[in-house]
């Protein structure tokens, strides 16, 4: 960007912001922080604008892109927008410029005399509220250059962030969410800590090991950029089969879409009515079966339940005509046949998880317009952070509710015949930039320390595919057309669907800070079917609201205990609600128990028309 003054000649504060870390940052970071390649365009499309161009195509070249999906277009095209917003108020902007520049000074002026009051020994007072764990080395409050340092760059990424809130015409709520989240990835990009000479720890570690530090830090780098991916956690740490998803089961049915797990009872009797677990297709099940102290299918096999697992396969080019009604058909219809046949139970308790329940939605949906719910057996079902109605789809929507975005994805699998994982897991990594990327890009490359052994974070990056026709007819009536909230839009073997003609009691969840299915989303089921509803919030977010066992002694949730449908809005029935300590397991357990039969011997594993065909958690789970 050029150096743009108000009339006075005062530079504004982002502009100038902008450029002083370009002047004196770029200098300091490694070649690898200058950031996005392929799978960054699905954040933003390329720009016909010949600066935007050309930033685009700088990073193409910078072997980094592969490993930090930042935009930098994006990026560049906030600051633009946010740049001609403040133009457009000289006057205000001269006032917000001198503020800022006020508060910088006074920034700088407060780091040095507190130097100074440490020095003759006068208590000095701390940082008010929840203090930032990017700065938590000690030269950030006692040394006064990094101090500035840190306040300086607090203060900007205030004033960035609340000029986008402070200017928005609210014309395009579409622009203003694009235009939040790329600056605040140019807030969470530039962070001093980020590069390696304004990062005092990193530094100090540098003089500690001699500089070995540098050089594990560089083999690092060069490692994740052969590999195309930033490395979270240590990838030989962990493996399904081996100390992630352990539980005792049975792969009973495999078919081309799916393998079906039947696990091991652990009680000498078990509720007669087994559940069908359904989780997404976009990743692997067994977040639900972590490591036994974790696992929720092992608790709930502990509260006596018996519980069947899908397993989705991990697609590849040949599988790219595969349909979403192949999705369900053979996803929760084939599965709930061979459930029924092996337990010998005319009923069935199905669970969605994520999209998962998305497509358990759709499948009860198209049985009621059939008339063959019947024949299938699922009774009240259980739907965990889902979302049917997409009218709000929080930060997600950066991604897929804009058309240039969800064309950009189509044309990819046009060309691949798949989505490829690393897409999808990139877009939801940029969610949470400071914890899943410049966290790592510290610890692994500035500190030269080891990758973390973290089983979410092993989870997270074992991304799956996705089949071309499929994920193309999902993408087009959720995010991009909502069609699920209008009865007969979706057509299934040319059977049109209506949700509210769905009539099993309903169970859902949703987590209080979930980024990816806002909890108000995911409440709107108990509005869209015509079943009995009760919903329940978890505190947290979209994993750790839902992977929350009771034995940890942690988290809350709220509900109301009565149908939830009755309350006219998400608002309302919070206002309502009564807050409970520990974990919404034991709620659902007991709100299930109720509806799953009486206590019977366990069934057999697997049967003669479906017998056991190889100890979970089977082979497509295994597959990369």
């Amino acid at each position: 960007m050029s150096e743009t003054r108000d009339r006075s000649g005062t530079m504004m504060p982002f502009e100038a912001w902008s450029k002083w870390f370009t002047g004196n940052m770029k200098a300091t970071m490694p070649p690898m922080m200058v950031s996005p390649g392929e799978e960054a365009h699905a954040v933003s499309a390329p720009a016909k604008d010949p600066m935007l161009t050309a930033v685009e195509k700088a990073w193409e070249l910078n072997p980094l892109q592969s490993v930090l999906p930042i935009d930098w277009g994006g990026i560049t095209r906030a600051l633009q927008t946010l740049w001609a917003r403040e133009m457009s108020d000289p006057s205000r902007a001269l006032e917000r410029a001198v503020d800022f520049n006020m508060k910088i000074w006074s920034a700088a002026m407060d780091s040095w005399q507190n130097a100074v009051s440490r020095a003759w020994g006068v208590p000095v007072k701390g940082e008010e509220g929840r203090p930032d764990k990017r700065f938590s080395a000690a030269e950030w409050e006692m040394n006064p250059y990094y101090q500035t340092l840190k306040q300086s760059y607090m203060l900007a990424s205030e004033y960035l962030l609340e000029e986008a809130e402070r200017t928005d015409t609210g014309e395009d709520t579409a622009e203003q969410r694009r235009l939040k989240f790329h600056l605040k990835q140019f807030v969470d990009a530039m962070a001093p800590v980020n590069f390696l000479l304004t990062n005092p720890a990193a530094l100090k570690r540098v003089v500690e090991t001699g500089g070995v530090s540098l050089a594990e830090g560089t083999r690092q780098l060069l490692k994740d950029i052969e590999q195309g991916r930033l490395t979270m956690t240590d990838a030989e740490a962990f493996e399904p089969g081996r100390n992630l998803a352990t539980t005792p089961g049975k792969v009973v049915y495999r078919n081309r879409l799916i393998e079906l797990i039947q696990y091991e009872p652990t009680t000498e009797k078990v509720y007669e009515v087994p559940m069908l677990w359904m989780p997404p297709w976009i990743n692997k099940y067994y977040i639900l079966d972590m490591q036994p102290k974790n696992s929720f299918v092992k608790y709930m096999l502990d509260q006596g339940h018996t519980i069947f697992m899908v397993s989705w396969k991990n697609p590849d080019a040949s599988m790219e005509d595969v349909s979403f009604e192949d999705y369900m058909e053979l996803g929760p219809l084939a599965a709930a046949e061979a459930v029924r046949d092996i337990t010998g139970s005319e009923k069935i308790n199905p669970m969605g998880y994520c999209i998962g329940g998305t497509l358990l939605a759709m499948t009860l949906a198209y049985l009621e317009a059939r008339g063959e719910t019947e024949r299938y057996g699922f009774g009240p079902a259980t739907f965990m952070v889902s979302l049917q109605d997409f009218s709000e789809v929080g930060d997600t929507a950066v991604f897929l509710s804009d058309d240039q975005q969800v064309d950009f994805i189509e044309q990819q699998m046009l060309e691949r015949g798949y989505l490829d994982g690393s897409s999808l897991y990139n877009m939801f990594n940029l969610l949470r930039s400071n914890d899943l990327i410049w966290s790592n890009v510290v610890n692994n490359y500035l500190m030269g320390q080891k990758p973390p052994s973290f089983d979410l974070l092993y989870w997270n990056a074992d991304s799956t595919r996705m089949a071309r026709k499929a994920h193309s007819f999902y993408l087009k009536h959720t995010y991009r057309e909502n069609n699920l909230v209008k009865p007969g839009k979706v057509r299934l073997n040319d059977t049109p669907i209506d949700l509210s003609n769905i009539k099993q009691e309903i169970y859902a969840v949703g987590a209080e800070k979930d980024h990816i299915v806002p909890w108000k989303s995911a409440w709107q089921i108990s509005k869209l079917t015509d079943g009995r509803a009760r919903f329940t919030l978890a505190n947290s977010g979209h994993i750790a609201g839902i992977i929350n066992p009771p034995a940890k002694g942690k988290g809350n949730y709220w509900n109301t205990g009565d149908d939830t449908a009755k309350y006219d809005s998400p608002e309302s029935w919070f206002e309502a609600t009564e807050k409970h300590d520990g974990s919404w397991w034991e709620d659902w357990t007991k709100w299930l128990s109720t509806r799953s039969g009486k206590k019977v011997k366990p069934p057999k594993m697997g049967s003669e028309s479906y017998p056991p065909i190889e100890d979970a958690p089977g082979t497509y789970v295994k597959e990369k």
